[in-house]
């Protein structure tokens, strides 16, 4: 039986701030655990039901909390809480390396978290493993983006910096594209295999001081009469990237 103050603590992981305090957070149902568990990250401890204990073989040497429905809800932050929750340590990427030849997406203050963990699913369908945020972007490791990038998250290497000065920190020959309403046509530019993808603002787009770092302004082109003024900044992630990723002719 859960006590209350186990129940307190582990609520408290909801909250951005007690997260960094203790460097942890919480992964929930049985698909993303089952990621995480798979993954370099190190799981703290385990709370779960009959049903995925049943299920379950790989995590005898992790602490596991036997608990009911009614106690995995107490502490879920999912509407419907799914058999299990887990502690997961939050790693330290503060010393991230990147090279010339990868291709990396920068991300200048994506607020939502299903806009976040969407991204960082698409990161990793499209073969990304490095994400850059800027600080006011949303915390990767609230439970709504860890829950929406689906177990993509134990696979994606990501660091909060301040954008401009670490733009500036690159080498001259990285070419540094971005997505504006005012760029060149996507599908008429010749991509790079290798570089950094920015993706602004989900209402305000890329800040203009970021926008003085670019090589090269990229939009994507709408067709027919749409009176839309920009895409969801997730969908406009997956069309840049399906593109960049494009075997060329």
């Amino acid at each position: 039986m859960l006590s209350k103050n186990k129940i307190k603590n582990i609520r408290a992981l909801h909250i951005t701030k007690y997260r960094k305090e203790r460097k942890l957070f919480i992964v929930e149902t049985p698909k993303v655990v089952s990621e995480f568990l798979h993954s370099s990250f190190v799981v703290e401890e385990i709370f779960a039901t009959h049903n995925w204990l049943e299920n379950e073989l790989s995590v005898q040497e992790i602490p596991i909390n036997r608990i009911t429905e009614k106690e995995l809800h107490s502490i879920s932050a999912l509407t419907n809480a799914n058999q299990v929750l887990a502690l997961v340590q939050i790693p330290d990427y503060a010393n991230i390396k990147f090279n010339n030849q990868e291709l990396i997406l920068a991300l200048d203050t994506i607020q939502d978290p299903g806009n976040m963990g969407t991204i960082i699913r698409i990161a990793d369908w499209f073969g990304i493993k490095k994400i850059v945020c800027s600080k006011e972007s949303a915390d990767v490791y609230n439970p709504k983006v860890v829950q929406a990038s689906m177990g993509a998250l134990s696979r994606i290497q990501i660091h909060y910096t301040e954008l401009v000065p670490w733009l500036s920190q690159q080498d001259e020959k990285t070419p540094i594209y971005g997505t504006l309403l005012n760029g060149e046509d996507i599908y008429s530019q010749e991509l790079s295999q290798q570089g950094i993808i920015i993706i602004g603002n989900e209402s305000k787009g890329i800040n203009p001081m970021v926008q003085n770092m670019l090589s090269h302004r990229i939009r994507i082109p709408s067709y027919g009469n749409s009176k839309m003024e920009s895409l969801n900044a997730a969908i406009a992630t997956a069309i840049v990237c399906a593109e960049f990723k494009r075997p060329k002719k």
